[in-house]
């Protein structure tokens, strides 16, 4: 959560996906009173979201027009009802395609031309509709294209129930919390590692000096001695530093499932305005590029296009709290490539945007702009992860796996592995990572309860 002139911004993850008791991010930010009084209503936490914050919006067509209310509708719906199905191939023998995109787009083609009445113009703009379905969809699953997220996985994640909810203090509301019952001078900051040394034999200095199996070295020269240690760094970071990261290198099994599983990048793109020119009622203003489908391919020329994969914008509220800010979401190569550019390019390219959207040449330009650079930042290198083409639910579940696997080795649990990548089926999320975290210290917890053999 980054404070702003105008309020809060988050930075990275911005709702609670599914508050409800089943979710831990949930209850602790319940116990602390973190959450407004909407978050706690039953009825909130009952409902069943599938992963989507449902907001009232408006949808913009590159014609310069809002679009029918009812025509957005169906598309969502035909959309909707066929992701459902893309989830009903777990464990399944013969897949009618490997990726989530292929079948998605197999299904469009056979399903559009009756549900669009044969009319041409209606088709079209049902394509141009779902292009911008699958578009949010690479947002959700933090990928450049569903082509690359496997089909028979994808059913293993889990949507919580409840409505999407955001902190009113900001999600870093939580862990400060969180971190203020913590001794004071445990957590070091600032204090990058190099390398990870396991299977050794590092000696104590001192009287009652004794070895210890790993040692950890930092970027600044700085050693410290464990017994265990777990990591939590992003799997981005993993897929670049494995073989270096951590000597001797990790088994070949993990290191495939590093290789194997996908890592991809969802932005945000913030503009403040003076003025509003949505409507009070309209939380999330959806982008519709009127002349893609997906049954065509993209354009690969980034420079020219990297903004037509922008979803859209969510109002962030209250206006009383933010200002007049909107949120944009932006994921993949395109998403990447706006890293690159300066934050004066960025504004001027959501300003021409918004003019076209609006079909309002005169819309003032925003007068701040500030985005997240999740690809560029070195000990990310991405935003979460997803199951990719080649890759299964057991890769999570390898990755998952404490070192050394040898149950007969006198120094277990050398290293612990944890963070969303690691969560089989709560990937991606913050409370998938709350959990593993939880996991990796509760086989610590049983490893210190345990009779110490003879």
């Amino acid at each position: 959560s980054l404070p702003t002139a105008a309020g809060l911004v988050e930075m990275g993850a911005h709702w609670i996906h599914g508050p409800s008791p089943g979710n831990p991010i949930f209850r602790l930010a319940t116990s602390y009173g973190l959450l407004g009084p909407e978050a706690a209503r039953e009825e909130n936490q009952r409902a069943e979201a599938g992963g989507h914050p449902p907001l009232a919006s408006v949808t913009y067509g590159s014609s310069g027009r809002a679009l029918s209310p009812q025509v957005v509708s169906e598309a969502h719906d035909l959309f909707d009802t066929l992701l459902a199905s893309a989830r009903a191939f777990r464990g399944a023998e013969e897949l009618p395609a490997p990726s989530v995109g292929q079948y998605l787009r197999a299904e469009i083609a056979r399903r559009v031309p009756a549900s669009a009445g044969g009319k041409k113009d209606a088709r079209r703009l049902q394509l141009a509709i779902l292009a911008a379905c699958l578009k949010l969809e690479c947002c959700i699953s933090g990928t450049h294209s569903m082509d690359l997220v496997a089909l028979e996985p994808f059913g293993e994640y889990i949507s919580l129930p409840g409505l999407d909810c955001t902190f009113p203090g900001g999600y870093s509301s939580l862990p400060d919390r969180m971190l203020s019952a913590l001794p004071e001078g445990v957590l070091l900051l600032s204090k990058a590692v190099r390398t990870i040394r396991w299977r050794g034999s590092f000696h104590e200095e001192g009287d009652e000096a004794r070895d210890f199996p790993v040692q950890v070295e930092c970027e600044d020269g700085d050693t410290f001695l464990a017994d265990h240690v777990i990591v939590t760094v992003p799997l981005g970071f993993l897929k670049e530093h494995h073989q270096n990261f951590f000597q001797p290198p990790l088994p070949e099994r993990k290191a495939e499932a590093i290789r194997h599983l996908g890592f991809g990048t969802n932005n945000k793109i913030f503009l403040e305005f003076e003025k509003p020119f949505w409507e009070p009622q309209q939380q999330l203003l959806e982008v519709v590029w009127e002349d893609e489908s997906p049954l065509e391919e993209p354009s690969a020329d980034l420079e020219a296009n990297w903004f037509k994969k922008l979803i859209g914008f969510v109002v962030l509220q209250p206006p009383e709290q933010h200002g007049h800010v909107l949120c944009g979401f932006i994921a993949g190569k395109e998403s990447e490539y706006m890293e690159t550019l300066s934050d004066a390019e960025v504004l001027g390219t959501m300003t021409r945007i918004l003019r076209t959207l609006t079909g309002n040449p005169c819309l003032p330009a925003p007068r701040n702009v500030l985005r997240s650079q999740w690809h560029s930042a070195p000990y990310t290198r991405g935003s979460y992860s997803y199951v990719a083409v080649g890759s299964s639910g057991d890769d999570i579940d390898v990755l998952a796996q404490p070192l050394p696997e040898d149950p007969e080795d006198p120094r277990p649990l050398q290293l612990l592995f944890a963070g969303e990548a690691t969560h089989r089926t709560f990937y991606s999320t913050t409370h998938g990572a709350l959990l593993s975290g939880w996991r990796e210290a509760e086989r610590l917890n049983q490893l210190f309860e345990a009779p110490s053999p003879p």
